[in-house]
């Protein structure tokens, strides 16, 4: 039976292990002691020839032989190779021992599942719990030597109660080349339908419980087969076992007390008896002895499971449970704390001790705080600094958003200048038209809007040029076009007689572009568009060809807020080309002209724009 000391060592004391070391079964003297006896005696023998049976000349040659082998034997990794194949065992052991079926769930699901107080209810509840200890009792059979040493043959199975006759001529007609330990656990579900087509058990979820217990029971024989069949690779225990066995057998030679006389470093004394080396023999065999007795823990050695005693165990109380204590409760009663708000159970004078303690009441619960710094803050302050912090986090957000949605290539901005850019030029054509413009270009300006407007994109930069190239409507390469900087927003009523004069000298200063007149008054006699009232002053793209160039034009939006106008200043004529404006965005395409009907509704859409003098 397994070797049990855990009461011995229940309490931690000096030298509370010392009792153990004497202790003959299970320990590592009844495993070790043979091996380490013919290690002694090998040791002894060479030894002995080396002192009395070896000449002069071959006693020089040993010991140059001896010093070879102690310095080559520590490339030997004996520490790294037996501790991983040891906790490698060790896991494995502790994980078979899980893997043994118990029935105690299966029993309580059948005592309170499968109803009925008489004869067939109870050979019901008998019958299934019959069929899942058989399935144990086969597979553990299959892979326990003791169990089979008891169990050899299926007739001992039958004559110790587990099957009956006919179940084991119903067993052996199904004829199969695998291990048959799973026919009972079908058996079992075959016998649990008819139990609830039969009604005794009431409801499908107490059947799909069952099944469920049944499911995870059979899991577990089924791990044991498997850990019997897929044992640790063979090659890994091979060199373990020749790791051992080839260091100590090095060692036998190594480890001799060499002539002191022949100063050799490290053999100054002669001792005769390697304790050290006996030590480590010790340690290093009965390392691999602990490894040899944990492989297979379903043998006959000391510390292997105790399968026979688990089978009667297992059968006794799951008969029980499912029989006997089928609806045996006690009867209810009050119990003697009935009328107690804090109940506490008795003390012994030996663990009257146990009262002196006081109870937890958390780490915390001892800790010492400064008076000082035990006082409320006023709230004013706290919300000071929570404000000036979150102020500070929300600016640092929005600059990383600005900076993270400048270079897209799809942004609004892109979309806006193309939009407003159409809009204005809309009602440019619409107040002044040129006879140089026809439907046949606006056609043309149209289908080559659509084709760069999918297909082309926006550099991935915002502002770092002062002038961008564009292509124009009117089919002219804009190439010294000015920055957002440029454009000026004015309030309505500032146009005056004044404006048309600074308007021409704006577009005097390139020569290249030809001379737009502004608009007359009679063509703003009959609508105030944007141009009309005067609310917005831009200067010209110049172009280095003979086409038509349109100023680029944004679109204008109603502001509320007078104190909300922001107006750009332009950029002084002296300022490096160079210079980088935050405003600046790369070349947008400018979308087609629009149809006739609707360039009316944009300049009847116009008419409401305010004129009450409020930018725009």
């Amino acid at each position: 039976m397994t070797v049990t000391y855990t009461a011995r060592v229940a309490n931690a004391r000096f030298c509370g292990f010392s009792k153990l070391l004497l202790a003959w079964k299970g320990s590592i003297y009844k495993v070790l002691y043979k091996e380490f006896l013919a290690f002694f005696a090998m040791y002894t023998a060479i030894s002995i020839t080396y002192r009395f049976f070896l000449v002069d000349d071959q006693k020089r040659y040993f010991e140059k032989l001896s010093i070879y082998c102690n310095h080559y034997a520590s490339l030997i990794p004996m520490s790294f190779v037996l501790g991983f194949y040891v906790t490698l065992i060790v896991n494995r052991w502790w994980n078979q021992y899980t893997s043994i079926p118990l029935p105690d769930r299966i029993m309580c699901t059948l005592s309170g599942g499968v109803q009925g107080g008489d004869e067939h209810g109870r050979l019901l509840r008998r019958t299934l719990m019959r069929y899942a200890s058989l399935s144990a009792l086969l597979i553990l059979r299959s892979v326990s030597t003791a169990v089979f040493k008891r169990f050899p043959t299926m007739d001992h199975v039958v004559e110790a109660g587990f099957m009956t006759r006919e179940e084991r001529k119903k067993f052996e007609s199904l004829h199969s080349p695998y291990n048959k330990y799973w026919i009972p656990c079908v058996w079992f579900t075959n016998l649990a339908a008819v139990a609830r087509c039969e009604g005794r058990i009431k409801d499908d979820n107490t059947y799909k419980l069952l099944l469920e217990e049944l499911n995870n029971f059979r899991g577990k024989c089924s791990m044991l087969f498997h850990y019997d069949m897929i044992s640790i690779p063979l090659v890994y225990t091979q060199v373990v076992t020749l790791a051992v066995y080839s260091f100590f057998l090095v060692c036998l030679i190594g480890r001799q007390f060499l002539d002191p006389g022949q100063g050799y470093p490290g053999h100054d004394l002669d001792l005769y008896v390697p304790i050290f080396t006996l030590l480590q023999f010790f340690f290093y065999a009965g390392w691999l002895k602990v490894a040899e007795q944990l492989i297979n823990p379903f043998g006959e050695d000391d510390d292997d499971f105790e399968t026979n005693w688990l089978i009667d165990r297992n059968f006794q109380v799951s008969m029980m449970a499912v029989d006997e204590m089928y609806g045996d409760l006690p009867m209810m009663e009050r119990d003697r704390y009935w009328n107690d708000s804090n109940p506490r159970p008795p003390y012994t004078a030996a663990t009257l001790f146990v009262l002196r303690k006081p109870s937890f009441q958390g780490s915390t619960f001892d800790m010492a705080i400064p008076k000082e710094e035990m006082h409320f803050q006023p709230l004013q302050e706290i919300a000071e600094n929570l404000e000036e912090s979150v102020t500070r986090n929300h600016n640092l957000a929005l600059f990383n958003r600005l900076l993270g949605s400048a270079p897209s290539p799809t942004s609004f901005m892109g979309g806006a200048l193309r939009r407003t850019s159409a809009q204005l030029q809309r009602l440019t054509r619409s107040i002044s038209p040129d006879p140089s413009f026809s439907d046949a270009e606006d056609e043309e300006e149209e289908s080559a809007v659509r084709s760069t407007g999918t297909a082309g994109s926006m550099p991935s930069g915002l502002g770092l040029d002062t002038t961008q190239s564009t292509i124009c409507s009117c089919g002219g390469l804009i190439s010294t076009c000015p920055p957002l900087s440029d454009v000026e927003f004015h309030q309505q009523g500032e146009r005056d007689s004044s404006g048309e004069e600074k308007w021409e000298k704006m577009v005097e200063k390139d020569s290249l572009v030809p001379k737009i007149p502004p608009p007359t008054a009679q063509a703003s006699a009959g609508r105030k568009s944007p141009l009309a009232q005067g609310q917005v002053k831009s200067n010209f793209c110049s172009s280095n060809t003979t086409n038509h160039s349109v100023p680029d034009f944004y679109s204008f939006q109603p502001i509320r807020d007078p104190a909300k106008v922001m107006t750009p200043k332009p950029n002084p004529p002296n300022s490096k080309e160079a210079a980088v404006s935050l405003l600046t965005v790369p070349s947008p395409e400018v979308s087609a002209f629009p149809e006739n009907s609707e360039r009316e509704r944009m300049l009847a859409d116009s008419q409401w724009l305010p004129s009450n003098g409020q930018s725009q």
